[in-house]
């Protein structure tokens, strides 16, 4: 059995089953991965997280190398200790948290310059900087330091952003070495322009990478526009590397990407709806918050098999949301994580069974027809 690796299973059209091997534990693809950005991921305990289906979590290096610092967390025995969590790890590189600082942030061939959102102190992140805080970590995964070009940008910005992006993704390469049992996976950027997308996976192919990633998408251009890329910038990738979709997203954001060719993806849509009373489930959105559920004594969903909805009614989940109860928090959160692994699941099945087009049918359909009416 590999130790490190992808295994592709199954493949209907561009969508793609699979195993993604690592000594902690396989990560069955697609996968979607929650973030735990300050190593948890919000109002779950850890093994809730993995009862939902969850095979590997993402932490956050920009956040994490504030606080705690990378370095107290390796001195603590790591991040999978430090926050219970023993199956794998992905960690971001923190460019993009460095993108949405704006004036906090000075940018330079050698790396970025920015203060703290937290207490205003200053720090830099260079490519080899971030790849020894993810290895302080002990992260599984690791991804390459680039910057995430913001969206709009003209053809001329984003060659450059592409280019510096490349010239990093080197840096990190050598700075991570030899590291037998983690990974190292690149970055493709280029926008929404084809050729910069090409020149960018042809860089990132002759540096080599253990998987590769589509950055620089849902970052506001929209889902139509990011659709457009994936059906080129996916096929420009290593078909038999991991693809990984960063920062998606929503449940139809997640179908169409699986379509494309990706493998993985993570979003803190999941978490951060459920805390603000946001519910998705195979008919679309559920605002919990409304008038409408306080005397609903059915459940949010009754196919769904997550503690939640096995347990608690509409008006409870109501109420305790008006309430501002921490349990409302934690019960809204585990139905959402739920949600998004069961369609994972779902979509691994159907891939496998060579029916992922009438998933898909079945999949707009249902969410076409909306939220069961009320009492």
């Amino acid at each position: 059995m590999k130790t490190t690796g992808f295994s592709k299973i199954a493949v209907d059209g561009k969508a793609r089953c699979g195993v993604l091997h690592t000594p902690r534990g396989e990560i069955r693809t697609p996968a979607f991965m929650p973030v735990g950005t300050a190593a948890t991921v919000k109002a779950m305990m850890p093994e809730s997280v993995r009862a939902t289906g969850a095979d590997i979590l993402l932490g956050n290096t920009y956040h994490l190398m504030l606080r705690p610092t990378a370095e107290r967390i390796n001195r603590l025995g790591g991040l999978h200790k430090f926050m219970n969590w023993q199956r794998p790890i992905l960690t971001d590189s923190g460019g993009f948290q460095v993108m949405s600082l704006a004036g906090l942030r000075k940018l330079t061939e050698q790396g970025v310059t920015f203060k703290s959102h937290i207490d205003g102190s200053k720090h830099e992140i260079t490519p080899e900087r971030s790849m020894e805080i993810q290895r302080l970590l002990g992260s599984d995964i690791v991804m390459c330091f680039d910057e995430c070009t913001p969206f709009p940008a003209t053809e001329a910005e984003a060659l450059d952003s592409m280019r510096l992006s490349m010239r990093w993704a080197q840096r990190s390469r050598d700075s991570f070495g030899d590291r037998p049992g983690h990974m190292l996976f690149g970055i493709q950027q280029g926008s929404v322009f084809p050729q910069q997308r090409q020149e960018s996976a042809d860089a990132l192919r002759a540096i080599g990478f253990d998987g590769y990633a589509v950055g620089g998408l849902a970052v506001g251009e929209g889902q139509p526009r990011m659709f457009e890329v994936l059906d080129y910038a996916v096929d420009m990738l290593p078909e038999d590397r991991p693809r990984y979709l960063m920062g998606v997203g929503k449940p139809d954001d997640i179908v169409g990407a699986v379509a494309r060719g990706i493998d993985m993806m993570d979003c803190v849509l999941p978490s951060r709806s459920g805390r603000t009373g946001q519910l998705f489930t195979r008919r679309g959105v559920v605002n919990i918050k409304n008038a409408r559920h306080q005397n609903d004594p059915r459940p949010l969903d009754e196919t769904c098999a997550c503690p939640t909805c096995q347990n608690y009614s509409r008006a409870y989940l109501h109420h305790v949301f008006r309430a501002q109860e921490m349990i409302s928090g934690m019960l809204l959160t585990w139905h959402n994580l739920h949600y998004y692994q069961d369609l994972m699941q779902s979509m691994r099945d159907a891939i496998a069974a060579g029916v992922f087009g009438p998933f898909q049918e079945k999949f707009h359909a249902e969410r076409a027809r909306g939220d069961i009416e009320p009492l």
